[in-house]
């Protein structure tokens, strides 16, 4: 992939130290959860009986009624966010088809305009975080179109629907308690509040877990705006790179070919071996070259198995 439009981190191929956790930016169920003390799944409730508990569980956590007044106004069940739970595409398509219909050459070439266009900006974010443009444009145009489209579900009704469906009730709610810290907090307002069906916001499409964790001022204008500024989603989505352990001057990987008879047991996070131990494996670039960088340690994936991308 010579464009700089690439796939996310865990999309693909040899997986080395740049990138060394397997989340990309904004996935729904991809970022770090907070500790929640009761299970709420235990018993099946009412939506209502539901809400009850999560307004008990802000309480807990130390938000203002005030805040849990506002931030429940309105909530309702939305059952399209539950049939799309059960349908996400980078869970029922292959990686082909993914990547075909997601990795167009308008988006590569809007990523080329964008590069041009925002390039002093991001020089100054590989400056202070160590992460090369590339990888940022790719996020933002497979998450928004760059910035085209940001969802318009209301986060906080999408977020109480998941919390409340048992699937992963606990992620969910940890999810609406931070989204509730944010608008007591006066990063965000209820009703600016409006992304993807999983909850995700702005450019870059954050969880509020993560936004509350990494979001940043990068235009020094007082605020934390994902939506409005693409200096504080480019910086944030940085510093959340930098935060799973990105190592400055280390890309996150390379496609490459593998010997005939490979031991695809060796696949895997699990298995990280040193660059020149795959080499030795029969493990090369795709143009046949040796793979460089003796000594660094990279994982092997593939993505569809022994008939896709190495």
């Amino acid at each position: 992939m010579k464009s700089p439009i690439w796939m996310s981190c865990i999309s693909g191929l040899m997986v080395l130290a740049g990138c060394s956790q397997s989340q990309p930016v904004a996935a729904a169920e991809q970022v770090v959860e907070p500790a929640i003390a009761p299970v709420l799944a235990q018993a099946p409730r009412t939506f209502g009986g539901c809400i009850a508990d999560l307004k008990q569980q802000a309480t807990d956590s130390g938000i203002g009624a005030e805040t849990i007044g506002r931030g429940f106004m309105g909530v309702r069940r939305l059952d399209e966010v539950i049939r799309l739970d059960r349908a996400q595409p980078e869970f029922t398509a292959g990686f082909a088809d993914y990547y075909t219909r997601r990795v167009s050459a308008d988006r590569i070439q809007r990523g080329q305009q964008l590069l041009q266009r925002h390039a002093d900006l991001f020089a100054r974010i590989e400056a202070e975080y160590g992460v090369p443009a590339h990888y940022l444009l790719a996020f933002w145009g497979l998450e928004t179109n760059f910035g085209g489209y940001f969802g318009n579900t209301p986060i906080l009704s999408a977020l109480t629907t998941l919390a409340c469906d048992g699937r992963r009730s606990d992620f969910f709610a940890g999810e609406m308690i931070n989204a509730l810290k944010l608008i007591q907090a006066g990063d965000l307002q209820p009703e600016q509040m409006r992304g993807s069906w999983a909850g995700a916001m702005g450019h870059v499409q954050f969880m509020p877990t993560t936004f509350l964790q990494y979001a940043v001022d990068g235009d020094a204008d007082g605020r934390r705006d994902l939506w409005g500024s693409v200096p504080d989603a480019m910086s944030s989505a940085a510093n959340f790179l930098r935060g799973l352990g990105w190592q400055r001057g280390v890309r996150w990987g390379r496609e490459v070919t593998l010997p005939d008879g490979f031991d695809y047991r060796q696949s895997g996070l699990q298995t990280r071996l040193s660059l020149q131990d795959w080499a030795a494996l029969g493990v090369q670039t795709v143009d046949g070259s040796p793979i460089a960088g003796a000594d660094l340690q990279a994982a092997l994936l593939v993505p569809t198995g022994s008939q896709g991308p190495a």
